[in-house]
């Protein structure tokens, strides 16, 4: 049977600690600070991230080096015959086209996944990864699996602020004061590859709402209902929100197990503190 290591990156809200309990290797993602580079979990904690960030450094995100992706790749190999890496999405970043070309050099023994999911659905697809491997998968066939399974989840996220959005330049100054103004909370989704506008709230109340329905209706419309899910939840920096949005989540879908999570740092760099995110994954088939 194929030995089989599984790799992903920070994006997915792994922490190095969890990675080393879960028995799997997590790269650490690079953030420029003020002209600095952090390396998440490593030279940067979710803490000093939201210090900086709230203070208003000029932060970006970028790739890992393809020198530190090879050089993982070359340290499982010294003990696996095969790794199977589960990158961010590649509609979010660039980081899983380059894995995939750096791959193309270990004649089949590196399989990269593109699911096209980031945090708490990342998340589920390298715990789903593992359990692949204790079936006896090979590495090619768990990637077959994944990426097949790459759209069967649902993730909404409502904003606190429109502030970093429009730092960022994805709305105009004129959208976010109108917005900041109306004090509207806008929800978003992804669903696939990008990050795209869903629905806009007047309310944090309303927009939690918004959120519980949307997936309410995506379990029973495209998921074959509540048993054949996961429900996720995650958060950028306000735990205490984020634990009370849990209880009414465990209100409206009694007896389910919910996973919470921070948001990964690659996103809430681009849509700040006090984020509420709500997810939802389908189980893969145990065959």
């Amino acid at each position: 049977m194929q030995k089989v290591a599984i790799m992903t990156d920070s994006n997915s809200g792994i922490t190095q600690k969890e990675g080393k309990e879960l028995g799997i290797s997590v790269l650490p993602m690079p953030f420029l600070m003020d002209e600095e580079t952090y390396f998440e979990d490593i030279t940067l904690t979710q803490e000093d991230f939201y210090t900086r960030l709230k203070g208003d450094s000029n932060i970006s995100t970028s790739q890992p080096s393809p020198e530190s992706v090879t050089k993982m790749f070359d340290e499982l190999l010294k003990e696996y015959d095969a790794v199977v890496h589960i990158p961010m999405s590649s509609g979010l970043s660039g980081s899983c086209q380059t894995a995939h070309m750096l791959a193309q050099d270990y004649e089949g023994k590196v399989e990269v996944v593109n699911n096209q999911r980031i945090s708490v659905i990342q998340r589920q697809a390298v715990l789903d990864a593992i359990q692949l491997v204790k079936a006896g998968k090979t590495a090619a066939e768990i990637r077959q699996i994944l990426e097949e399974d790459k759209l069967n989840c649902s993730v909404y996220i409502m904003l606190d602020t429109l502030y970093y959005l429009k730092k960022g330049g994805r709305i105009t100054p004129a959208a976010a004061a109108l917005g900041t103004i109306l004090k509207l909370k806008p929800v978003l989704t992804i669903q696939g590859d990008k990050l795209d506008a869903f629905a806009k709230a007047r309310t944090s109340s309303q927009g939690k709402k918004l959120m519980i329905n949307a997936i309410k209706n995506d379990i029973d419309t495209r998921f074959g209902g509540i048993t054949n899910v996961r429900l996720q939840i995650a958060y950028t920096y306000d735990k205490e929100a984020a634990m009370q949005f849990k209880a009414e989540v465990e209100q409206e879908f009694p007896g389910m197990d919910i996973v919470l999570d921070p948001l990964s740092l690659s996103v809430a760099c681009h849509i700040g503190p006090g984020a509420l995110a709500l997810a939802c994954t389908q189980k893969l088939p145990t065959n």
